[in-house]
């Protein structure tokens, strides 16, 4: 079948999930101690590597915003400044950031919108790129990986295939090698989504839609793909060549209306159906540089005939298996699952995403995925942030947290589980207490931005951990983040969230939070009590 809609750009729907609510905290126990690697990345078999030959697995998700008229992230608008949403996506166990665009937002000329200029003036006037330069560094410096994705031709919409009546082939590939050349000697920026879920278009025999092993050069996206990534790689040998499938073979939607089933094309969601690269593979001039990166996804954006099997959900392994599975199986290639996700208000949906996170596989060396999405505003999906952008959805983190490979320079997710640590009750206060440090980020008129650490520098865990601190009367709080952050008169809380509720000897954690009024360092600040 087909996946008759266009994630990310036109969806304006706000969805508020029925969830418990917490915002992330630091952990020094990240779920799997391996990070995002050293290094360019490449690939070994079925297994994405470092440059030491290392495995790494990417355990990201995707932030959609500079594919739409924005031509930025998503969000910005929001009270949550930019740094605060990084910084809560890697202490959640997010390693690395999909960033969907169109060329509109690499126009010369292009002006990003929806930017609260607030809480971040330091997004002031800048464009797209120059604001997406800003998050690249950024999330680097936490440990962080990016994955460009060609998400659309223009901002107006998905297109069945990577060239336009108005965007041609050349712009594509032209703009492809000026984002490797930008980006050249930067190992954050890991590689290339070619584009964004080429799929079916038309019936047999009159089909116009992207294709697989076909031959048609104008609609075979295996060969696309490989102009496209040899044409990357010219530039940027080092980069990995994401390429995602199609949803029919064809690029026809073939028989399937002809109420005849057994001359039905295999069909899958736009982007998903990866059945044909085993026998026509994309060939790069560069080894070990491809990746492939199937789409999947659940009821709430479309009920597949799967979903309503007397089988389900045992069925969809095998399913998995047919349209990319067997590439990772078969030691042909790794796979970074690129989209996948769900408002999870059917029932089934929750079960679909516990079995396709099992089928990925635990520990290091399973398949990579990035989750769809970050964004709140995903119409029908929703997000793991919450229409605030500050707050979390714990029924969709909780699920995926056991797979989550926190980046090397964040901090993972909560302890317990089949790969964190211990559980167990709260501890003991530590002796020693702790130290607390203090930077101001910004200051305008009116209010300022602020980031608190707090290192547990005593003897023992502290479970769970609070922080308090005092502002001079007239100081009060704006928002905060990576803590459930209160005011009562002139005594502000930061309190750890029943998700990761523990601060171990030695770990620290940073609470960032705007505030109205005269800025103001933290004064009398204390871990559970005992001063700082």
């Amino acid at each position: 079948m087909f996946r008759p809609k266009a994630l990310g750009g036109a969806l304006t729907a706000l969805v508020t999930v029925a969830a418990g609510v917490f915002i992330a905290a630091a952990s020094t126990s990240p779920a799997v101690a391996a990070g995002t690697g050293t290094g360019y990345l490449h690939t070994s078999g079925n297994q994405i590597v470092d440059s030491t030959g290392a495995t790494v697995r990417l355990t990201g998700i995707n932030w959609f915003g500079m594919e739409t008229d924005n031509k930025t992230f998503h969000g910005l608008w929001s009270n949550n400044p930019w740094k605060g949403q990084l910084d809560t996506m890697a202490r959640l166990g997010y390693n690395t950031l999909r960033v969907p665009y169109s060329n509109d937002a690499l126009k010369a000329g292009a002006t990003a919108s929806g930017i609260n200029d607030f809480v971040n003036p330091d997004l002031i006037g800048l464009s797209p790129l120059q604001i997406l330069d800003k998050v690249i560094d950024y999330a680097g410096s936490k440990g962080m990986r990016i994955i460009l994705d060609r998400h659309r031709p223009t901002a107006a919409g998905q297109s069945p295939l990577w060239y336009t009546s108005t965007v041609s082939e050349a712009t594509w590939i032209n703009d492809w090698k000026m984002l490797a050349q930008r980006y050249a000697g930067n190992p954050t920026v890991i590689g290339a989504d070619l584009h964004n879920e080429p799929h079916a278009e038309g019936t047999n025999p009159a089909a116009t839609g992207a294709c697989w092993g076909c031959g048609d050069t104008t609609r075979d996206w295996r060969l696309a793909a490989e102009r496209a990534g040899n044409a990357i790689l010219g530039v940027q040998p080092n980069w990995l060549i994401f390429v995602e499938g199609v949803s029919c073979p064809s690029g026809g939607l073939s028989n399937v209306w002809d109420n005849d089933p057994s001359n039905d094309e295999d069909c899958g969601w736009w982007g998903g159906n990866l059945s044909k690269a085993g026998q026509f593979p994309v060939r790069l001039n560069v080894a070990n540089r491809l990746v492939y990166s199937p789409h999947e996804y659940a009821t709430s954006v479309y009920r597949q005939t799967w979903f309503d099997a007397p089988d389900y959900p045992a069925n969809m392994p095998a399913i998995w298996d047919k349209y990319f599975g067997y590439l990772y199986k078969q030691n042909i290639a790794p796979i970074m699952m690129g989209e996948f996700g769900s408002t999870l208000v059917d029932p089934k949906d929750k079960v679909w995403l516990e079995k396709l996170m099992a089928y990925t596989g635990t520990g290091v060396t399973g398949m990579s995925f990035t989750y769809w999405s970050w964004n709140p505003n995903s119409g029908d999906t929703g997000g793991i942030a919450l229409d605030d952008w500050t707050n979390i959805n714990t029924a969709k983190q909780a699920i995926l947290q056991p797979y989550l490979i926190a980046p090397s320079g964040g901090t993972g997710g909560p302890t317990g589980g089949p790969t964190g640590g211990p559980t167990g009750g709260p501890t003991d206060p530590p002796t020693g207490a702790c130290t607390a440090t203090y930077r101001q980020v910004n200051a305008w008129q009116g209010g300022f931005q602020g980031e608190l650490t707090v290192k547990n520098t005593g003897s023992g865990a502290v479970n769970p951990w609070s922080v308090t601190w005092s502002w001079p009367s007239g100081v009060t709080l704006g928002s905060g983040w990576n803590a459930t952050v209160t005011q009562s008169g002139t005594t502000v809380t930061a309190a750890a969230p029943s998700h990761a509720p523990s601060l171990p000897a030695g770990g620290s954690v940073t609470v960032g939070f705007t505030a109205n009024g005269t800025a103001s360092a933290p004064g009398t600040v204390k871990l559970n009590g005992t001063s700082c």
